[in-house]
């Protein structure tokens, strides 16, 4: 919320976020570069489905790291 009603002007355009800011000194690039959209994109479809989250839950390395942390999940396979 901070991002978008306080500092929406200055961080974000018709392309999206902007390539890089610094609040503390009040800095702000009018730049855009790609490699930032992309993170944005899978964000947007883990918001809309849960697609991402899904798929990094299924890999079973995580499942087995998770389990000896003591984490509980429904998305863990017996």
């Amino acid at each position: 919320e901070h991002f978008y009603y306080n500092l929406g002007n200055k961080i974000w355009s018709e392309y999206g976020f902007v390539d890089a800011f610094s609040i503390d000194k009040n800095w702000f690039t009018k730049s855009h570069l790609a490699i930032d959209q992309g993170s944005i994109i899978a964000m947007i479809e883990n918001y809309r489905t849960g697609l991402i989250w899904k798929l990094f839950m299924n890999i079973p390395e995580i499942q087995s790291g998770l389990k000896k942390l003591r984490f509980e999940s429904p998305y863990f396979k017996n």
